[in-house]
């Protein structure tokens, strides 16, 4: 554990988070450059078997430290945006360890991607397939493609995040598929290199990923047998995390999956994880403002807002709220809400926890995910700082927005 405590305050790492509290203020997001270290090193050991390449979900998180920090341990990267894509290139990752996925895909976007030879484009629609060709021939270049095909396989995860069933937006309907790869590979702006699927987000079942393989193993087996060759595997993302009492699988259990269903076919194996690498390497640190006892409803009343962590807002996603100091004095039951005006602005109801009074400071645990990515300035409240940790030492990856910053791109009409 990267986050704990110790004499009852809390830790990241070697730092005390109150200390970075004094520094910068609240709210802030808070990374453990061991915990990066270690998720990514499950995956790689994990899949030491196979000749693959991990391509971190920089949606996930898109932090220029986070992205440095995985480059550095040989990460790629899985981008769905040329903003991404140029973020990852700025960290160190190296085009040819860059998958762009993604459904609306602007033909600007996809000559960036073919300009810099990246690993793969996965493509999801005839459509896109055929942009695809018209560019490169343009740019006088051949472009990486594989197939993102929608195997129609029920993840068993949150409507909002499932991404593999036949009423999704995603992916290549499983039935077109073949004959759009025989389509494609006669193109001459086209190189055949692949076959990709992404079932979902937050998976704590492992028989919807062996499902969805065995069925990609099937796909490669028909499309070899017609003399369309198979390089990579793109086997997307989605394994889980513990937010409150979930028990995801390891990362060894997932290849054992892998190595089952597609073993025997002996490629290269992509992998996109997100959520299950800088999800709980992150935490989000704020402080009480106001208690309010409203009869039988306490609230507890924070600094950050939905603005900064959206996802207890949209997904009704649980996350473990902490006291960054313990009293160990009895729970209170209290609903833990930020300040934005909107009634869905809640991190916690009825939540058990430790009385709070005002000043205190709290940790939304497990927020590395989806957390300041998601991250807006609604109510014109500025974007939150982002702060690494390494053993004793902390670094501000990126800093507080203030309102001069915020407004340098707004001009106000000639006639006014």
């Amino acid at each position: 554990m990267c986050f704990n405590y110790k004499n009852d305050v809390l830790f990241a790492e070697d730092v005390n988070i109150k200390d970075i509290a004094q520094k910068i203020g609240t709210p802030f997001y808070c990374y453990s450059d061991k915990k990066l270290n270690g998720n990514y090193q499950a995956y790689k050991n994990a899949l030491a078997e196979f000749n693959n390449t991990i391509c971190y979900s920089v949606k996930a998180n898109p932090n220029l430290g986070v992205l440095s920090a995985l480059a550095r341990l040989g990460s790629g990267a899985d981008v769905v945006s040329a903003g991404e894509m140029y973020v990852a290139l700025k960290a160190g990752i190296p085009a040819d360890k860059i998958v762009f996925s993604g459904v609306g895909k602007t033909r600007a976007e996809l000559r960036e991607a073919i300009k810099n030879q990246i690993l793969q484009i996965n493509a999801e629609s005839a459509a896109e397939v055929e942009t695809i060709n018209r560019t490169a021939l343009e740019l006088g270049l051949k472009a990486n493609v594989a197939l993102r095909v929608n195997p129609d396989v029920d993840a068993r995860t949150h409507v909002k995040i499932t991404t593999g069933k036949k009423d999704n937006k995603f992916g290549v309907n499983w039935d077109e598929a073949l004959n759009l790869y025989r389509a494609a590979s006669k193109m001459e702006g086209i190189r055949i290199c692949g076959i990709a699927v992404h079932i979902g987000s937050q998976l704590l079942d492992l028989e919807p990923f062996r499902f969805a393989f065995t069925k990609i193993a099937q796909m490669v087996c028909a499309l070899e047998s017609e003399g369309i060759t198979i390089k990579n595997i793109d086997l997307g993302g989605g394994l889980g995390i513990n937010y409150n009492v979930e028990l995801p699988p390891t990362c060894a259990a997932y290849a054992r999956v892998v190595q089952e269903t597609l073993g025997k076919l002996n490629k290269h194996i992509i992998i996109e994880p997100g959520r299950s690498v800088v999800g709980n390497a992150g935490i989000l640190v704020s402080e009480v403002i106001y208690t309010k006892n409203m009869g039988e409803k306490k609230f507890i009343i924070i600094d950050a807002g939905m603005n900064d962590l959206i996802r207890p807002a949209m997904y009704d996603a649980w996350h473990t709220i902490m006291p960054v100091n313990k009293k160990r004095v009895a729970p209170v039951i209290a609903d833990i809400v930020g300040p934005i005006c909107e009634s869905s602005d809640v991190f916690a109801k009825d939540r058990i926890i430790e009385p709070l009074a005002q000043g205190d400071l709290v940790a939304v645990m497990s927020a590395g995910a989806y957390g300041a990515s998601m991250s807006s300035i609604y109510n014109f409240r500025p974007l939150v700082p982002e702060v690494m940790v390494r053993g004793r030492e902390f670094f501000v990856v990126r800093e507080r927005i203030n309102y001069e910053n915020m407004l340098r791109e707004h001009h106000v009409p000639s006639w006014l």
